[in-house]
Protein backbone atom coordinates (compact mmCIF):
# COMPACT_ATOMS: atom_id res chain seq x y z
CA UNK A 1 0.00 0.00 0.00
CA UNK A 2 0.99 3.25 -0.81
CA UNK A 3 2.33 5.04 1.99
CA UNK A 4 1.83 8.87 2.80
CA UNK A 5 5.50 11.12 2.27
CA UNK A 6 5.24 14.41 4.40
CA UNK A 7 7.85 16.91 2.03
CA UNK A 8 10.98 17.53 3.73
CA UNK A 9 12.71 20.84 3.85
CA UNK A 10 15.38 19.21 1.00
CA UNK A 11 12.75 17.59 -1.00
CA UNK A 12 10.89 21.83 -1.34
CA UNK A 13 14.80 22.84 -2.05
CA UNK A 14 14.54 20.49 -4.66
CA UNK A 15 11.61 21.35 -6.57
CA UNK A 16 12.72 25.12 -5.87
CA UNK A 17 15.88 24.27 -8.18
CA UNK A 18 13.91 22.11 -10.69
CA UNK A 19 11.39 25.06 -11.28
CA UNK A 20 13.22 28.06 -11.04
CA UNK A 21 16.62 28.36 -11.27
CA UNK A 22 17.11 26.65 -14.76
CA UNK A 23 14.74 29.74 -15.70
CA UNK A 24 17.17 32.04 -13.72
CA UNK A 25 19.87 31.13 -16.44
CA UNK A 26 18.08 32.22 -19.13
CA UNK A 27 17.89 36.38 -16.71
CA UNK A 28 21.56 35.73 -16.11
CA UNK A 29 21.65 35.22 -19.94
CA UNK A 30 20.01 38.35 -21.05
CA UNK A 31 22.14 40.19 -18.45
CA UNK A 32 25.22 39.20 -20.32
CA UNK A 33 23.94 39.57 -23.75
CA UNK A 34 22.27 43.08 -22.89
CA UNK A 35 25.53 44.53 -21.16
CA UNK A 36 28.04 43.37 -24.02
CA UNK A 37 25.87 45.13 -26.19
CA UNK A 38 25.30 48.50 -24.31
CA UNK A 39 29.26 48.37 -23.57
CA UNK A 40 30.70 47.12 -27.19
CA UNK A 41 31.02 50.54 -28.03
CA UNK A 42 32.41 52.06 -25.04
CA UNK A 43 36.46 51.60 -25.31
CA UNK A 44 38.77 52.13 -24.26
CA UNK A 45 37.10 52.80 -20.85
CA UNK A 46 38.37 53.51 -17.17
CA UNK A 47 35.99 51.76 -14.49
CA UNK A 48 36.07 54.12 -11.03
CA UNK A 49 34.82 53.11 -7.64
CA UNK A 50 34.04 54.97 -4.41
CA UNK A 51 31.94 55.22 -1.85
CA UNK A 52 28.25 56.02 -2.51
CA UNK A 53 27.83 57.89 0.35
CA UNK A 54 29.68 61.01 -0.26
CA UNK A 55 28.08 64.65 -1.25
CA UNK A 56 28.69 67.08 -3.68
CA UNK A 57 30.55 68.90 -1.07
CA UNK A 58 33.34 66.33 -0.16
CA UNK A 59 36.67 66.39 -1.49
CA UNK A 60 36.09 62.47 -3.02
CA UNK A 61 33.24 64.03 -5.22
CA UNK A 62 35.57 66.67 -6.46
CA UNK A 63 38.19 64.67 -7.14
CA UNK A 64 36.34 61.75 -9.11
CA UNK A 65 34.58 64.39 -11.20
CA UNK A 66 38.07 66.06 -12.43
CA UNK A 67 39.03 62.65 -12.90
CA UNK A 68 36.54 61.66 -15.17
CA UNK A 69 36.22 64.84 -16.83
CA UNK A 70 39.92 64.93 -17.96
CA UNK A 71 39.98 60.96 -18.94
CA UNK A 72 37.12 61.80 -21.23
CA UNK A 73 38.91 64.38 -22.99
CA UNK A 74 41.38 62.38 -23.85
CA UNK A 75 38.79 60.00 -24.76
CA UNK A 76 38.18 57.65 -22.32
CA UNK A 77 35.01 56.31 -21.84
CA UNK A 78 34.18 56.26 -18.02
CA UNK A 79 32.41 53.48 -16.13
CA UNK A 80 30.50 53.63 -12.78
CA UNK A 81 28.49 51.49 -10.60
CA UNK A 82 25.30 54.24 -11.88
CA UNK A 83 24.34 55.22 -8.32
CA UNK A 84 25.24 58.43 -5.65
CA UNK A 85 28.60 59.80 -4.62
CA UNK A 86 31.49 58.99 -5.97
CA UNK A 87 30.03 57.28 -9.00
CA UNK A 88 27.62 60.24 -9.40
CA UNK A 89 30.31 62.54 -9.71
CA UNK A 90 32.23 60.32 -11.93
CA UNK A 91 29.48 59.68 -14.47
CA UNK A 92 28.71 63.89 -13.92
CA UNK A 93 32.68 64.93 -15.02
CA UNK A 94 32.39 62.06 -18.30
CA UNK A 95 29.00 63.43 -19.22
CA UNK A 96 29.77 67.35 -19.01
CA UNK A 97 33.25 66.81 -20.67
CA UNK A 98 30.97 65.32 -23.96
CA UNK A 99 32.42 61.50 -23.31
CA UNK A 100 30.73 58.40 -22.66
CA UNK A 101 29.26 58.19 -19.11
CA UNK A 102 28.58 54.37 -18.28
CA UNK A 103 26.49 53.88 -15.34
CA UNK A 104 25.87 49.86 -14.27
CA UNK A 105 23.50 49.99 -11.72
CA UNK A 106 22.64 47.05 -9.28
CA UNK A 107 18.83 46.39 -8.51
CA UNK A 108 18.99 46.47 -4.36
CA UNK A 109 16.20 46.20 -1.83
CA UNK A 110 17.10 49.91 -0.39
CA UNK A 111 19.76 51.32 -2.71
CA UNK A 112 21.05 52.47 -4.93
CA UNK A 113 18.75 55.00 -7.19
CA UNK A 114 20.94 55.92 -10.75
CA UNK A 115 21.84 58.66 -10.93
CA UNK A 116 21.09 61.37 -13.92
CA UNK A 117 24.73 61.78 -15.55
CA UNK A 118 24.70 58.14 -17.11
CA UNK A 119 24.22 58.42 -21.43
CA UNK A 120 24.64 54.60 -21.08
CA UNK A 121 22.41 52.76 -18.42
CA UNK A 122 22.49 49.07 -18.01
CA UNK A 123 20.56 47.76 -15.04
CA UNK A 124 21.49 44.36 -13.50
CA UNK A 125 20.27 42.14 -10.72
CA UNK A 126 23.32 39.78 -10.44
CA UNK A 127 26.29 41.52 -8.79
CA UNK A 128 28.73 38.75 -10.71
CA UNK A 129 26.99 39.91 -14.32
CA UNK A 130 28.04 43.45 -13.20
CA UNK A 131 31.64 42.91 -12.06
CA UNK A 132 32.44 41.35 -15.32
CA UNK A 133 31.27 44.54 -17.02
CA UNK A 134 33.89 46.58 -15.03
CA UNK A 135 36.61 44.30 -15.71
CA UNK A 136 36.15 43.15 -19.49
CA UNK A 137 35.86 46.69 -20.85
CA UNK A 138 38.41 49.17 -18.34
CA UNK A 139 41.61 49.99 -19.52
CA UNK A 140 41.89 50.78 -15.68
CA UNK A 141 40.36 51.32 -12.27
CA UNK A 142 40.41 54.48 -10.21
CA UNK A 143 39.66 53.52 -6.77
CA UNK A 144 38.64 56.47 -4.29
CA UNK A 145 38.12 55.76 -0.73
CA UNK A 146 34.44 53.51 0.25
CA UNK A 147 33.19 50.39 1.47
CA UNK A 148 33.08 46.79 1.24
CA UNK A 149 31.97 47.43 -2.60
CA UNK A 150 34.92 49.39 -3.32
CA UNK A 151 37.05 46.58 -1.50
CA UNK A 152 35.35 43.83 -3.24
CA UNK A 153 35.85 45.68 -6.83
CA UNK A 154 39.33 45.96 -6.06
CA UNK A 155 40.21 42.45 -4.66
CA UNK A 156 38.71 41.30 -7.54
CA UNK A 157 40.81 43.50 -10.28
CA UNK A 158 44.45 42.85 -8.67
CA UNK A 159 43.29 39.13 -8.35
CA UNK A 160 42.72 38.72 -12.05
CA UNK A 161 45.51 40.60 -12.58
CA UNK A 162 47.74 38.57 -10.32
CA UNK A 163 46.64 35.26 -11.57
CA UNK A 164 46.83 36.24 -15.41
CA UNK A 165 43.25 35.88 -16.33
CA UNK A 166 43.04 39.11 -18.14
CA UNK A 167 45.98 41.82 -19.07
CA UNK A 168 47.20 43.90 -16.57
CA UNK A 169 46.16 47.31 -16.35
CA UNK A 170 47.06 50.54 -14.01
CA UNK A 171 45.03 50.15 -10.83
CA UNK A 172 44.85 53.60 -9.33
CA UNK A 173 44.09 53.66 -5.09
CA UNK A 174 43.36 57.74 -4.50
CA UNK A 175 44.12 59.20 -1.20
CA UNK A 176 47.10 58.38 0.51
CA UNK A 177 45.57 58.60 4.14
CA UNK A 178 43.00 56.34 3.59
CA UNK A 179 44.87 53.38 1.35
CA UNK A 180 48.54 53.67 2.72
CA UNK A 181 46.96 51.40 5.73
CA UNK A 182 46.01 49.22 3.73
CA UNK A 183 48.78 48.72 1.66
CA UNK A 184 51.03 48.57 4.46
CA UNK A 185 49.26 46.15 5.71
CA UNK A 186 49.26 44.15 2.61
CA UNK A 187 53.48 44.69 2.31
CA UNK A 188 54.29 44.04 6.20
CA UNK A 189 51.94 40.72 6.50
CA UNK A 190 50.94 39.23 3.94
CA UNK A 191 54.58 39.32 1.68
CA UNK A 192 56.40 38.91 4.67
CA UNK A 193 54.06 35.88 5.22
CA UNK A 194 54.79 34.99 0.86
CA UNK A 195 51.42 34.82 0.55
CA UNK A 196 51.93 37.94 -2.03
CA UNK A 197 55.01 38.53 -3.92
CA UNK A 198 56.69 42.05 -4.53
CA UNK A 199 55.17 41.64 -8.24
CA UNK A 200 51.64 41.21 -6.65
CA UNK A 201 51.60 44.40 -4.66
CA UNK A 202 53.07 46.48 -7.62
CA UNK A 203 49.66 46.30 -9.02
CA UNK A 204 48.81 48.83 -7.22
CA UNK A 205 49.83 52.56 -7.39
CA UNK A 206 48.45 55.11 -4.50
CA UNK A 207 48.30 58.53 -5.03
CA UNK A 208 46.95 61.62 -3.65
CA UNK A 209 45.55 63.98 -6.64
CA UNK A 210 43.34 63.67 -9.30
CA UNK A 211 46.18 64.76 -11.93
CA UNK A 212 48.10 61.85 -10.45
CA UNK A 213 45.43 59.25 -11.07
CA UNK A 214 45.21 60.71 -14.61
CA UNK A 215 49.23 60.39 -15.13
CA UNK A 216 49.42 57.00 -13.71
CA UNK A 217 46.60 56.24 -16.43
CA UNK A 218 48.29 58.00 -19.21
CA UNK A 219 52.27 57.14 -18.84
CA UNK A 220 50.66 52.94 -18.45
CA UNK A 221 49.64 53.89 -21.82
CA UNK A 222 52.34 55.84 -23.29
CA UNK A 223 54.99 53.03 -22.54
CA UNK A 224 52.53 50.19 -23.61
CA UNK A 225 52.54 52.00 -26.74
CA UNK A 226 56.14 52.77 -27.47
CA UNK A 227 57.01 48.92 -26.52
Amino acid sequence: MPTNHKKSGSDFLLEDFKHQDPWRMFRIMAEFVEGFEALADCLPAVSIFGSARVTPDHPDYQKAEVIARQLAREGFAIITGGGPGVMEAANKGAFEAGGRSVGLNIELPMEQSSNPFSNVKVSFRYFFVRKVMFVKYASGFIILPGGFGTLDELFEAITLIQTGKIRPFPVVLVGRDYWTGLVTWIRDVMMQDQKISAKDLAILRVVDTADEAIEVVNEFYSSATRS
